[in-house]
């Protein structure tokens, strides 16, 4: 009997730690692993990231408004000019003899009006002669006619005399007309001097285009002819010369996506890398955002010129930048990792009150905390500002102790061989604001 009952008793212990270790192995592979970060303290700063183009402040094209061979080329790429200074020569010879024929139809023109003046001073002394004509006919009448009416001569001879007058008067008319017509061809003659002169002037100014300088103080950086090379200029100058004004204080023109540009405001802190110099940093800040859009690709696009100091001219025209521009930042807040903002657990919600209080507030989102069982608890927050992999939270810790410093929210799952599983959203999960 003694045997049978310890037989029993062993078999029904066996069968109780039996049931107890698949029990236990049950609950262990119904729990959901979950891997889980701690929500942080410290400074946060919202960036807009691009890349531009390096350039100049002011950069200048240097072209030519006549055409002709390039006779001699004074400066070459990297050369510092100053404004005034002569750059390049084309042959001029061309443009001499235009001058030269220019200047010699002044001269013509101006001897035509020599010519019309002389005609005009003969045309005035005939008025002269034909009114001194007309006044000793009138004489030679009225003497005449005080002759006819004492009877001393014949009616006729009076009549003769009224007749010259007549003629004379008829001739000092014809001779006035003539000065008229010497006035009108002096006129067109000092007419055709303005002409000729305005042609001359305009051969002077040819032949100084022939003269390509400087007009500012700067650095070539582009030299696009060579000694002997004819240029052609016809509806718009070609381009010989690019003159930097200034290296020292240089640009970035980075492109800036729509849905970043509201963000930017002028005087905001920028940094920007280039391949050039791997590992430094370049400080700068916004000097302007353009109000004209890029449509790429129906991408469109804002620039945004990042003004900094170049002063030992590193960088130079045309490297790519990558820009990092600083739009809101705040210091010792609350972070919690993006990952847990984005995480979803199906199944799993805030509670009723502050669900309907969170709900009034536009920046939303929800965290997942672990409970004292170990069961993920749906937290509703408040979101600020992101970099990208923080997130400001903006829940006030003495109301919500689960969100203090050091608080662990879950960030996403275990896979079963101990890596990581992707982490699941809702489709209409809330996203950060920044």
């Amino acid at each position: 009997m003694n045997k049978r009952v310890w037989l029993g008793a062993l078999v029904a212990i066996a069968l109780a730690g039996g049931a107890a270790a698949w029990w236990m192995q049950r609950t262990a592979s119904d729990a959901v692993p979950y891997r889980t970060a701690k929500i942080e303290r410290g400074n946060l700063q919202a960036t807009v990231a691009s890349s531009g183009a390096v350039n100049p402040v002011a950069l200048v094209t240097v072209g030519s408004q006549v055409s002709g061979q390039i006779r001699d080329l004074l400066v070459d790429f990297n050369s510092e000019v100053k404004a005034g200074q002569l750059l390049a020569q084309i042959d001029p010879e061309t443009f001499e003899y235009r001058v030269r024929s220019a200047q010699a139809d002044v001269d013509a023109a101006r001897a035509a009006v020599a010519t019309a003046q002389a005609n005009l001073l003969a045309a005035l002394t005939q008025v002269s002669r034909a009114q001194v004509d007309l006044a000793e006919a009138q004489r030679d009448l009225d003497r005449k006619q005080s002759l006819v009416e004492k009877q001393f001569i014949a009616q006729s001879e009076a009549d003769k005399a009224r007749a010259l007058v007549n003629t004379s008067r008829e001739a000092l008319k014809a001779v006035q007309a003539q000065v008229g017509v010497a006035q009108a061809g002096v006129k067109s003659a000092e007419s055709g001097v303005a002409q000729r002169e305005a042609a001359l002037a305009q051969a002077r100014i040819d032949l100084a285009r022939t003269r390509i300088t400087s007009p500012v103080n700067g650095i070539v950086i582009k030299r696009t002819i060579e000694r002997g090379q004819t240029v052609a200029a016809s509806l718009q100058a070609p381009e010989l010369f690019i003159i930097a004004q200034n290296l020292r204080d240089m640009q970035v023109e980075a492109a800036i996506d729509e849905s970043d540009v509201g963000r930017l405001r002028t005087g905001q802190k920028a940094s920007f890398t280039v391949d050039a110099y791997p590992g430094q940093t370049f400080d700068g800040q916004i000097r302007q955002v353009r109000k004209a859009a890029s449509n790429v690709a129906n991408v469109v696009t804002y620039v945004a010129v990042v003004g900094f100091s170049n002063p030992e001219g590193l960088l130079l025209p045309g490297m790519t930048a990558n820009v990092r521009i600083v739009t809101e930042q705040r210091a010792d807040v609350l972070k919690v990792p993006n990952a847990a903002l984005r995480m979803r657990i199906a199944g799993v919600e805030p509670p009723k009150a502050q669900a309907s209080e969170t709900g009034r507030s536009a920046n939303r989102a929800r965290v997942y905390v672990l409970d004292a069982q170990g069961k993920p608890q749906a937290l509703n927050v408040r979101q600020g500002v992101s970099d990208g992999s923080m997130t400001e939270l903006l829940a006030d810790p003495r109301a919500t102790a689960e969100l203090a410093e050091g608080a662990e929210v879950i960030v996403g799952t275990k896979s079963a061989a101990g890596g990581a599983a992707p982490r699941t959203a809702g489709p209409g999960g809330p996203r950060p604001p920044f």
